[in-house]
């Protein structure tokens, strides 16, 4: 049975946090609590705890004193900040203390659980990396031993240090957030904050108050000020992912951004500074973007200072058994599968064969599917073939049923007669095996045998 988050709440007022334990008791969190800054940093010292609730003023110290104190104890350990006179100039300090947010009391409900959730999630996430690193004795999270990689790593190496911008570019699922990470993790700026966008996620109209925040009611719906991602990246990283999808009033934006060091919230004209180290990422050839009048040529040149491009996994082969290998170690930490799994020569041989469009996410998932559902404890070229060299068969095969069938209601017959003949063939043509484990009448199956012509 896993054991609850434990949550410290520090509030001078005896009442909040009786408030706040009844919230958080209710919703199954472990609950601690502190009256001041002192009790909240000895606690935070002997106790095993996974977030701490923290109020900005309180008798003593204040929470702005006690918040770089728990990070020089914890660096790790997630701080929400709380206040009954929050200001803007207050959050963004929080933030750059390194809170991981800031609510004004009293907080809303379904915010302050979403938040707590959040920090929570965020927490385990620096766990399960720090332990990935250990495992990886001194790797970056970039997996490989080829040349492609070789490279890439020592050039990470070498522009992390400075405050250059980066464009990462290479086909989706391979590894260009990771390469983002590791150049903030080895630069200079490692301890301040690393944010990321993803620019094609945002709906355009959202894209720029998302960016650059906005006040209150700057537009319908902004009941409230808002700090958007560049004032959050102060002093850290800002990775914007698919640039190549940004809106072009939004690119325009972030130009003068880079061009000024400073951004103006949307329904605002006072000018912020702000101190961020933009990197960037895209699978889109930009060059061809520009041509077709979907990119900014000065925006491009202003990101691309330093590039680097990742190579799609069929081009790095060699990679595949250590990165199979470390997938395989990874679901065996998280307690997904026993540690005593492991694939066989032939059966990454079998996996090096073949073309993994999706790359490394692709391969990620097929590691984790062959680990769940191989019946012995190293995984052979069998079961390659069965689940993951079939499958791409199948798919195939549908791809091409797509490109050619124009009618919705030919695709869907001749889907059915491909999905009906590939169960018999597994259940040796079994009528009633197949028909419990596609879950329909026997009659059924013989009805759409008879209608699709399928003998054995």
């Amino acid at each position: 049975m896993s054991k609850k988050p434990v949550i410290l709440i520090t509030d001078d007022e005896k009442s909040i946090r009786n408030a706040l334990r009844e919230i958080l008791e209710f919703e199954n969190y472990a609950v601690l609590e502190a009256e001041n800054g002192e009790q909240a940093l000895a606690m935070v010292s002997s106790e095993h705890i996974d977030l701490v609730m923290l109020d900005i003023k309180m008798k003593g110290m204040d929470g702005m004193e006690v918040l770089p104190k728990i990070k020089e104890l914890k660096k790790e350990l997630p701080v929400i900040m709380i206040s009954g006179h929050g200001t803007i100039k207050i959050a963004v300090e929080a933030t750059k203390s390194g809170a991981f947010d800031f609510l004004e009391k009293p907080p809303d409900l379904n915010r302050l659980l979403i938040s707590i959730r959040n920090a929570l999630n965020s927490s385990e996430l620096i766990r399960e990396n720090r332990q990935i690193r250990k495992q990886l004795h001194g790797h970056t999270e970039l997996i490989g031993d080829s040349p492609a990689i070789g490279q890439i790593k020592k050039l990470i190496q070498k522009v992390a240090p400075s405050s250059s911008r980066v464009l990462i570019t290479g086909e989706n699922g391979t590894g260009k957030e990771l390469v983002a990470r590791a150049i903030h993790n080895n630069s200079t700026r490692a301890s301040k904050t690393f944010v990321d966008v993803n620019c094609a996620a945002i709906p355009a109209e959202l894209l720029e108050s998302e960016l650059f925040g906005h006040e209150k009611g700057a537009f319908t719906g902004a009941s409230g000020r808002r700090i958007g991602k560049f004032e959050q990246a102060d002093g850290g990283t800002l990775f914007l992912d698919e640039i190549g999808d940004m809106a072009s009033e939004a690119q325009a934006k972030v130009l003068r951004a880079l061009q000024e060091g400073q951004i103006v919230r949307v329904g605002s004209n006072e000018p912020i500074k702000v101190d961020v180290r933009v990197l960037s990422a895209t699978n889109k050839d930009l060059a061809d973007e520009i041509e077709e009048g979907n990119f900014r040529e000065d925006l491009y040149h202003r990101l691309n200072v330093i590039p680097i491009h990742l190579p799609p996994l069929r081009k790095r082969r060699e990679d595949i058994p250590l990165l199979a290998a470390w997938f395989l170690q990874n679901l065996a930490e998280k307690e997904i599968i026993f540690s005593g799994k492991s694939f066989s020569d032939e059966a990454l041989d079998e996996l090096k064969k073949q073309s993994w469009p999706g790359n490394i996410r692709e391969l990620q998932n097929s590691v984790e599917r062959l680990a769940l559902l191989s019946q012995d404890d190293v995984i052979s070229k069998s079961d390659v073939q069965k689940q993951i060299v079939s499958r791409k068969k199948n798919k195939d095969l549908l791809d091409n049923l797509i490109e050619e069938t124009d009618s919705f209601h030919e695709y869907k017959e001749e889907a059915e007669r491909i999905f009906l003949l590939k169960k018999l063939e597994k259940f040796d043509w079994n009528v009633s095996a197949t028909a419990d484990a596609i879950e329909i009448q026997r009659s059924h199956i013989y009805n759409k045998m008879k209608k699709y012509d399928i003998e054995r």
